[in-house]
């Protein structure tokens, strides 16, 4: 059990890192792309969370989807704001 979590969490750890390589290496003309995606893929969380959290019985999945939910519905959200912003820069005035 305790080599299981230490490979999770050296798992996590490398993941954080490679996010943050890529992301910090994006041109800016492609946030916007990447935005609309990264809501896209949000959209696919909300519906995977609405299916655990909307189980009949209630149990820790539950709890859970409904906090994802959450999550990803913020994460939504505010991925349209920040999409909407950097298109409006792009417009003339």
């Amino acid at each position: 059990m305790d080599g299981t979590l230490l490979i999770l969490i050296y798992v996590f750890v490398l993941a954080m890192f490679v996010g943050f390589e890529l992301i910090t290496k994006v041109p800016p003309t492609l946030h916007t792309p990447l935005m609309s995606g990264s809501n896209a893929i949000s959209g696919i969380t909300i519906v995977g969370a609405l299916i655990s959290a909307g189980l009949e019985e209630y149990t820790i999945s539950t709890i859970l989807g409904l906090v994802a939910v959450i999550f990803a519905t913020i994460n939504v959200v505010g991925g349209f704001l920040v999409t909407d912003r950097m298109l409006k820069m792009f417009k003339k005035k």
